[in-house]
Parts: C-alpha cells; sequence; structure tokens
C-alpha cells in the first residue's frame, strides 16, 4: 500500500463546492429512481426498513471452523436477500445490502400496503430460517437464531460520496433506518419474539393485516420500553411454507 497523500489545500474547495451547491430537498409521495438523485438533491418520502440480524454471531464464528461457517453464512444470506428482492423494482425497493452479520433492506413506502408487504417479507424470512436449521441439522453444522427489526417513518435521502469516482450511495437520513437496526437486535433475545415492529410501523401494517385475517392483532405483544420506546414483538410464520417444512420438505 502506498502512503496517502491528501492534498487538504486543494479539496478544500471541493467541500466548500459540496456546501455551497446542495440546494434542494425535494417532499414527494415516492422516493424516484437512483438516477434523479444527484449530488445537490434530496428527496423526502415514506420509507420502511428491515434487517434481519444474525444473533450469538461471535459464538459461532468462534466455536466453528471456516468451512463450516461459510456454508452457514452463506445459507443465512443467499435467500434472505432473495426474499427481500422478490417481486420487486427500482420504484420500491430503494437498497439492499449485508452489514456485518446483518442482511438489510429499504423500500419506498407510500401507501400502507407497502409496508404490510414488507412484514410479510418478515413472515417469509422467520419461517426460512426454520428450514435453514433443518437443513443445517441434517449437515451436522451449527443451527442459527435471527432477530428481525421493522421501521418506517418519512426519511430524507440523499445520495453521498465522491462524484466521478464511482463510490456513492444513498444515505438514509431519519428513524425508519436507524430504529429497524436497533430493533433487530432484541428480536430473539431476553424472551422477545423473531420478529419486532416499531409503533409506527405496526399501526400501519394492523390496518391492512387485519382486513385479512382478523386474528393478527393476536400476533403480537406490545411494550413500552425506556431505551426504544414503544414496540410490538411477535413469531409469525407462513403457515403453508411452515407446513411443508414439518412435512419433510418433499415435493
Amino acid at each position: 500500500m502506498k502512503s496517502v497523500n491528501y492534498n487538504y489545500k486543494e479539496r478544500k474547495v471541493k467541500v466548500e463546492e459540496i456546501l455551497d451547491n446542495t440546494d434542494k430537498v425535494n417532499e414527494v409521495n415516492s422516493f424516484p429512481r437512483d438516477e434523479e438523485f444527484t449530488y445537490t438533491n434530496g428527496y423526502k418520502a415514506w420509507a420502511g426498513a428491515i434487517f434481519v440480524d444474525l444473533r450469538d454471531s461471535t459464538t459461532l464464528f468462534t466455536n466453528s471452523d471456516d468451512v463450516e461457517i461459510s456454508k452457514v453464512i452463506r445459507g443465512f444470506t443467499s435467500e434472505i436477500i432473495e426474499i427481500l428482492r422478490n417481486n420487486t423494482d427500482g420504484n420500491d425497493l430503494k437498497e439492499i445490502g449485508i452489514r456485518g452479520d446483518c442482511v438489510f433492506a429499504v423500500y419506498s413506502t407510500p401507501y400502507q400496503q407497502d409496508i404490510y408487504e414488507i412484514a410479510r417479507r418478515a413472515f417469509y424470512i422467520n419461517t426460512y430460517i426454520k428450514m435453514l436449521n433443518k437443513l443445517l441439522k441434517k449437515r451436522n453444522l451449527p443451527t442459527i437464531k435471527v432477530g428481525i427489526g421493522l421501521a418506517t417513518k418519512i426519511t430524507l435521502a440523499v445520495k453521498a460520496g465522491r462524484k466521478s469516482s464511482g463510490i456513492n450511495n444513498l444515505v438514509w437520513i431519519g428513524e425508519a433506518v436507524a430504529k429497524a437496526s436497533k430493533l433487530s437486535d432484541i428480536g430473539n433475545k431476553n424472551g422477545k419474539d423473531p420478529i419486532v415492529m416499531s409503533s409506527t410501523f405496526y399501526d400501519n401494517y394492523i390496518e391492512v393485516g387485519i382486513k385479512k385475517n382478523a386474528k393478527s392483532k393476536d400476533w403480537w405483544t406490545y411494550v413500552n420500553d425506556s431505551t426504544y420506546d414503544e414496540y410490538y414483538h411477535g413469531d409469525v410464520i407462513i403457515k403453508d411454507f411452515n407446513e411443508w417444512i414439518n412435512n419433510g420438505m418433499e415435493d
């Protein structure tokens, strides 16, 4: 690696350009396509986020050999990404990625139905983990637990990075992404169920949920916590998927 040679005098001019040229935040119903984000604008709209966090990964990484860890992590990430991106396009799925031992996605959520669909993805992921653990156990590999955090809120998104460098991304400023990440950390821990929703997410999800299943409210436990504020947790699965798993996962 070569020695760093940062030209701070020259770069000061560039920083001033950034600070002086950002001139507009557009409040919109739904986030636009990525190409409409520039280094001089920003967009503010409803966003929903889901974070799927691997529980006790330190123990897994410490007590398993490298091949075992690779198999488990790939089994964990590949299908969760598939569930998060399934049947989406650039208008609703805004970002998907991996942070350490956590898989996450951010969606544009202009309607309550959009929030309900994020919840459905969480239910599929919660059920998938049951399938994965059966497959892991069959191969004498370590089984896993996850926490799934869900949140939604009006969110500011800005394109950040360095122009012309090819290194850029959207930065999500507001409660939705940060809260989903925090809530994923308490799922499947200290007696909490795997799926944890912020109160705002729950209020929007449940209005659609009870129209589809009158018992939806019975699936959730309300908590008012001094650290995490109000949230709901539950252990909801996809019934036919779960039955298929329990019946031996044969066609």
